[in-house]
């Protein structure tokens, strides 16, 4: 039962990584190779546990990381709706050409490390449109925006799923992974940055006043909109604290953050008829495909580790590859390939935590591998859900993107990993 355990996985992981040639959503196949798994589990003899117990621990660990997901993104569609990143906009704007690429770069890092790096490359897409006609260099700027994105992402607990399981697992803590995955983090997106901008050349038409969705939609006042956004992004950046000061798990902070917003956003239309900027409404916005496809892989992979091959492929890597930076070096490539959300929940369940060492919490082990399964997707533009959005918005293609953007991305991948080891074996971090 344990080989047909793993053929349907390994079928329905391939079947995943192959959603632009299938046109399905990797969701369904997620789902389905979840209850497949799940009833191959249950037809074997597995556990001293009943069937029910396993099932509803497994659903407890993956449901942390699915209600900090849902509340997150209702937080940032709540902040983009009432045009709370407007100030990005004003920032960019400049008829540096290489000026905007250092700024762009900049903001879309920062930006991605308190907001999802999907979220923040659709935002950054959507004002260089209004700021680049030119479709040679917009597509260096697009591809920019995914390097800085993924990048911001891995120096956060909270900018990239990979990260928030980390750190829901407590493999990671907020403190650690900002004070030793930061310098790498900032070194990976820096170095491709400095060598595109050579590809830039010329000055940028007079910038425009731009109009945005939200002020198109309906005026909305300052009041309003800076409200709604400090207390949105200041939730965000409040949950690694309020995790620290509780030690209740991170999706609680979230579940805070997202009721003060509701509380004031309705607040402000109590007495009006308005009801497209309620959060009940903004609710049916959320991606509920993408949040079943965490649910799907989350609950496969837990089968994986149920049946013991996890636990079996970890100690064959330790036993076999004794070099955690070549182990999550490798990891990183594959993220560009495959989905890094099942590689990183796999790494979980095959390594224990351990109270000492490599493997402890803020180890070198995790916290590389936080590092390189986030930056390690921007390799290839199919590499991470910031790349394909831009592959589809952009035009561009698989070849343009590995011709001439992979060996920029690949060389700040490998110089992030060698300030990492630098801050650790020399300055002793």
């Amino acid at each position: 039962m344990t080989t047909l355990i793993i053929i349907v996985f390994l079928l329905g992981y391939l079947l995943i990584a192959t959603e632009s040639f299938t046109k399905i959503n990797k969701a369904a196949f997620a789902l389905l190779m979840c209850v497949i798994c799940w009833v191959l589990y249950s037809a074997g003899d597995y556990a001293d546990e009943t069937l029910t117990d396993v099932l509803q621990h497994n659903l407890g660990e993956a449901s942390t990381t699915i209600f900090f997901l849902m509340g997150a993104m209702t937080i940032v569609e709540i902040v983009d709706q009432y045009g709370g990143f407007n100030f990005v906009r004003d920032t960019l704007q400049t008829t540096s050409k290489r000026a905007l690429l250092w700024r762009m770069s900049f903001i879309t890092a920062f930006l991605s490390a308190v907001l999802d790096n999907l979220t923040t490359t659709i935002v950054m897409l959507m004002i260089l449109h209004k700021l680049v006609s030119n479709h040679q260099d917009r597509v260096i700027y697009a591809s920019m925006i995914v390097i800085a994105a993924n990048a911001g992402g891995a120096f956060s607990p909270i900018g990239d799923v990979t990260t928030i399981m980390l750190w829901n697992g407590k493999m990671v803590t907020s403190l650690g992974v900002l004070k030793e995955i930061f310098i790498p983090s900032i070194v990976s997106f820096i170095i491709p940055c400095f060598i595109l901008q050579y590809k830039l050349k010329g000055e940028l038409p007079i910038p425009q006043t731009i109009d945005t969705q939200i002020s198109a939609q309906e005026e909305q006042s300052h009041f309003r909109r800076r409200t709604v956004f400090i207390f949105g992004v200041g939730g965000l950046c409040f949950v690694p604290i309020f995790h620290s000061l509780t030690s209740l798990p991170p999706f609680m902070g979230i579940l805070l953050a997202l009721s003060m917003v509701w509380i004031i956003t309705e607040l402000f239309y109590r007495h009006t008829e308005t009801a497209n900027k309620r959060v009940v409404n903004m609710l049916r916005r959320i991606d509920m495909a993408t949040i079943l496809f965490f649910l799907g892989i989350l609950m496969s992979v837990s089968v994986l580790a149920e049946i013991g091959v996890l636990s079996a492929v970890g100690k064959w890597l330790e036993g076999n590859i004794h070099n955690h930076y070549l182990v999550t070096g490798i990891i990183g490539v594959l993220s560009s390939i495959v989905d890094n959300v099942p590689l990183v929940a796999g790494a979980m369940k095959m390594y224990p935590i351990m109270p000492t060492g490599d493997m402890a919490t803020d180890g070198i082990f995790w916290q590389l591998l936080a590092y390189c399964a986030g930056v390690g997707g921007s390799m290839l533009i199919i590499g991470s859900a910031a790349g394909v959005v831009t592959m589809g918005i952009e035009k561009i293609t698989f070849g343009w993107y590995m011709k001439h953007i992979t060996w920029i991305a690949a060389i700040g991948y490998l110089a992030g990993i060698i300030v990492y080891w630098f801050e650790k074996t020399v300055l002793g971090m």
